[in-house]
Parts: structure tokens; C-alpha cells; sequence
């Protein structure tokens, strides 16, 4: 058996199961009418369709919801609606999903119906009062859900109990994908097949989303790259320039790590509706125009990013004891402290929540991981917040500053009360096989491997173990020397060597230790010359 087909056996890829998931067939897809309330927002839409009502696509500010946005503006042009417009809720403003002051504003312009996406589903109150109003809202989305659906003409989402669709893990743009799906049994203008021109966008929000990129997730992102490389898109086509990214290349890190991060600034530092005019851009200079800004505010962006991570450690430290970190200060943009929730959870191995202080209320991000649901911890918390939701590994929080110490209390004494047990094991990269030596290590392999894309949340790109190897030679690197670079050399003399950036301590070891390492191999390519090397997870001192 070879070294690939042992990875495959590793995920328990044998058989048919190999060629049915290295080639997803598209044509193997579920029945979007499976979905709660599916046939009821399709009626709806083909009454707006016919009465040409004004219709409101109320999105997110993140790509998921963006990307969803777009998909509906798109869908619903070519399915003849005449008055479409979005609505784009500014994180500073009107913050997360619906709110009371919006759907009014929304109402005010003459809008007949709220379709939202990627929001919605715990929006009862300002449901209701769109209803009062005189505009009905249909819900499309895949956040949690509450034991009652909203006062809404449809709730369409997977996350729902009442239903018989057998995927629930659609990001909110998948969702609106299915929307399209099912409005192309009812409405002329997209023929069967043509809706895969939306898959572009489709692909970004589900990588960006971080859902499982299995089932139907993994078709769609899939044959989504696919579509990217070729996009009719100016905005995607002059982000993709702007952020250095070859079409010919292109695959989820790309989406998760170059445009997804370019796209996401706009949103935490100024107004997401930037990202929105990109994507819906129909020349290149203003395409070219759009994505520029949005790579300078990405760079800003980092710029606070890490000025708030420096500040977010000290703090950190004197809560040491604490299994989960309740953070927070005046001065952090709470467009921010989601991602700094992140590198504080990769750095302390604890559940983060990160908050900027405004005065009376304090609005921030939750990052978690294994058991603890940082939401079921804000839930938990009720009788103390604003308003909180989100998703087990990610949340948001907003509540009264004086309540901070209150809530860091609660969602702690919450974690003592699940007794988990070795938690920090599941942050450590597992391998899917341990090799013998490298000589298996070679571009064959990893052109074998890229048949594995798209990698992502349940679809993990492939870690190699070696054990009992000497360590050649040891580099460090960067201003700081914060990142590493080990020549590693097995038994039979072979070499290769393994990169890590920003590598905590005990990955410095001195030349001659014997170790095993955990990576994952890829091309370095540099000055016109290609090697194997291996992206360094793991160091173990024997």
C-alpha cells in the first residue's frame, strides 16, 4: 500500500467511498424543498415575483452573509425580480442581524419583503415588528436556532429539528444556494445548470464560514475553486490580483487566508458594504478600485490587530487561573477581538472572550474549542447580557460593562460545572499515519494529496509522523527569531526540512537532539527552484 492510499485508509476512504470523494458529482445533491419552510418562501417569492414587489436582501457583515447577499442578487436578477435591493448592517451601527431601527428604515423605503441571510433566526421581536409594519421577512440561515421559530412567513434553516434534510452544516450562503436551487423548479430565467456560475461565491463564504467541508459543503467548494478560477466576476477577478493569487493555483487556503481576511477588513474596521460593492462590481476599474481599499484596510487591519493582541496578553496573565479568558479594554475595536479571541485561544489553549468597553456596554467575540460551547456559555449567561448567539466555536456578546467581572464568573463557574477532562489534547495535531522514513516524501505525493482539496474544518489537510530523527541543523528566523526552521534527517540518511512561523518555544531544539516530528509536507518554491519541505506542527524531544 502506498503512502497515499494509506491516508486514504486513514480517514476511512476505501473502496468506491475514494473515487466518489476525490470526484464529487454534482448531480448527487439533496432536495431543497427537504428544508423547513422551503416551500413556503418559494411561494412567497413567486407572489413578489409576480406583483414585481420591492424586495430587501438583509445581510451580514461577514463573508458568509456578503457572499449570500450577492448570491440572492445575482439569482434574483436572472429570475426577472425588478426591485431588489441590500441591506448591509454596519458591525458599528446596527450591529449583529436584525434590528427594530433597521427593519423600520427598511419599511420607511417601501419595501414589501425582508429576505435575510446568514441572520435572522433568533430575530423575533423586529420579525414581529416588520410584520406590524406591513412587510413580511422570509429567514434564511444556519445560526442556532430557538425552540420557537420566528413570527416569519418562512424560517429556512438546517439548524431547525423539524425537518428531514440530512445535511445541517450549510453555511448561510449555502443555504441561499438551496434557495436558488429550489426557486429554479418554480421560476424561469436560470435554467438547470447555470446556477453553478454562483458556486464562485459559494465556495468563498463556505471556506470563509469555517463549516465542514464535507457532503454538500465539499461538492460545492469543490467544483466552486473550479468556477473561481474562470469568474465572471471584475471584483473577484481584481482581488485575486491584489492579493497575489494565481487562478491557476487556487485552492481553499487562498480563500481562507488571501481573500477572506481582505474581505472581512472592510467589515471590522469601516463598513462591509465595501466588500459588497467589489463583489457586485460590473467593470474593472471600479472592481480594481474596491479591492485595493479593501487590501489597504486588510493591512490596517493587522496593524490593530496586533496592537490589541500585545495589550489582550498582559491582561491575560492575570487571569491564569481562570479556564476561560474574559478580556477587555476601552481602546480594542470590537471589529477586531474576534480574531485576537483567536490567537489568544492558540496561545493559552483556553475558551476567549475578548470585549471592547463603549461606555456603558461592552460588545465583543467568543472563540472556543472541543466541549465548551462558547455560546451555550452566553446562554447560560442570559439573565446578565444584552443580547449574545453564534455558533459552539464562535460567538458574540454584548452586555452591560459593569457586568464584566459578573460575566467572567459565569461562563467559568459554566466550564467547572462540565467537569472536561484533557482539553488541550484535542489542540494538538494528530497525524494520519506515522511514516518509516522519507522517501515516500516527494511531489508525486503531494500532487496525490492536492486530489484531497478542498481541505478545511472536517477535511484537514493530510500531517505525516516521523519518529526518531536527528536534527541537522536549526534556523531561526524573523525580527525576533520567532520563527524555525529544522533540518531533519531520518534513518536512511535522507533529508528534508520543516518550517514553522511564530513556533512556540520547545520547537527550538538544538542540532543533534533526536526527535519526531509531526508536519505536513507542501512545495517551497523560491527563485525559480523547487523543494519539498514540510510545515512543522509538532516536536517531541525523545
Amino acid at each position: 500500500m502506498s503512502l497515499f492510499q494509506e491516508i486514504l485508509a486513514a480517514r476511512g476512504l476505501t473502496g468506491d467511498h475514494i473515487a466518489d470523494f476525490l470526484s464529487p458529482n454534482y448531480d448527487i445533491r439533496h432536495d431543497p424543498f427537504l428544508l423547513p419552510d422551503m416551500d413556503k418562501a418559494v411561494e412567497r417569492l413567486v407572489i413578489a415575483r409576480e406583483k414585481q414587489e420591492k424586495i430587501m436582501i438583509y445581510g451580514d457583515y461577514d463573508i458568509d452573509g456578503l457572499t449570500a447577499t450577492t448570491v440572492l442578487i445575482d439569482a434574483f436578477s436572472s429570475f426577472g425580480f425588478k426591485h431588489v435591493e441590500a441591506f448591509i448592517p454596519n458591525r458599528f451601527v446596527e450591529g449583529y442581524g436584525l434590528t427594530i431601527d433597521a427593519v423600520e428604515t427598511i419599511a420607511k423605503a417601501g419595501a414589501q419583503l425582508i429576505v435575510t441571510v446568514d441572520c435572522g433566526s433568533l430575530s423575533h421581536k423586529e420579525i414581529a415588528r416588520a410584520n406590524e409594519l406591513g412587510v413580511d421577512v422570509i429567514v434564511t440561515d444556519h445560526h442556532m436556532v430557538s425552540d420557537t421559530p420566528p413570527p416569519a412567513i418562512a424560517t429556512v434553516n438546517p439548524k431547525r429539528a423539524d425537518h428531514p434534510y440530512p445535511f445541517i452544516d450549510l453555511a448561510g450562503v449555502g443555504v441561499a444556494f438551496k434557495l436558488v436551487q429550489a426557486l429554479q423548479t418554480r421560476l424561469d430565467g436560470l435554467p438547470a445548470g447555470n446556477e453553478k456560475w454562483l458556486l464562485d461565491l459559494v465556495a468563498l463564504g463556505t471556506v470563509c464560514d469555517v463549516v465542514t467541508l464535507v457532503d454538500e459543503n465539499r461538492t460545492n467548494v469543490y467544483f466552486g475553486l473550479k468556477v473561481l478560477a474562470k469568474t465572471r466576476r471584475p471584483g473577484l477577478k481584481a482581488l485575486m490580483a491584489v492579493a497575489r493569487v494565481e487562478p491557476i493555483t487556487l485552492n481553499s487556503r487562498s480563500l481562507g487566508f488571501a481573500l477572506g481576511p481582505r474581505m472581512n477588513a472592510a467589515g471590522r474596521l469601516e463598513t462591509a458594504r465595501h466588500s459588497l460593492d467589489m463583489l457586485l462590481a460590473t467593470d474593472n476599474e471600479t472592481a480594481l478600485d474596491k479591492a485595493q481599499q479593501l487590501d489597504a484596510l486588510n493591512i490596517a487591519r493587522r496593524s490593530d490587530q496586533d496592537a490589541i493582541f500585545k495589550a489582550a496578553i498582559i491582561q491575560a496573565e492575570q487571569y491564569a487561573d481562570d479556564p476561560v479568558l474574559v478580556v477587555s479594554a476601552s481602546d480594542w475595536n470590537h471589529g477586531i477581538v474576534g480574531i485576537v479571541a483567536a490567537k489568544l485561544l492558540e496561545r493559552y489553549k483556553k475558551p476567549t472572550y475578548v470585549l471592547q468597553e463603549m461606555g456603558d456596554s461592552a460588545k465583543g467575540s467568543a472563540r472556543s474549542y472541543g466541549d465548551f460551547s462558547a455560546v451555550a456559555a452566553i446562554r447560560a449567561s442570559d439573565d446578565i447580557i444584552t443580547k449574545g448567539g453564534g455558533h459552539r466555536l464562535a460567538a458574540g456578546v454584548t452586555l452591560p460593562t459593569e457586568n464584566i467581572a459578573v460575566f467572567r464568573q459565569r461562563v467559568n463557574d459554566f466550564y467547572r460545572t462540565l467537569k472536561l477532562r484533557d482539553q488541550t489534547a484535542l489542540l494538538n495535531a494528530k497525524a494520519d499515519v506515522v511514516i518509516g522514513d522519507l522517501s515516500e516524501v516527494n511531489e508525486d505525493l503531494i500532487d496525490q494529496l492536492d486530489q484531497l482539496e478542498p481541505f478545511g474544518s472536517g477535511n484537514p489537510e493530510p500531517i505525516l509522523k516521523i519518529e526518531e530523527v536527528i536534527v541537522a541543523d536549526v534556523r531561526k528566523m524573523g525580527a525576533d527569531n520567532q520563527h524555525v526552521k529544522l533540518d531533519i534527517k531520518d534513518r536512511t540518511g535522507r533529508r528534508m526540512q520543516v518550517v514553522a512561523f511564530n513556533a512556540p518555544d520547545h520547537y527550538f531544539v538544538q542540532p543533534g537532539e533526536v526527535v519526531t516530528v509531526l508536519f505536513q509536507p507542501s512545495i517551497n518554491e523560491w527563485q525559480g527552484s523547487r523543494s519539498v519541505e514540510g510545515r512543522l506542527l509538532g516536536v517531541e524531544i525523545l
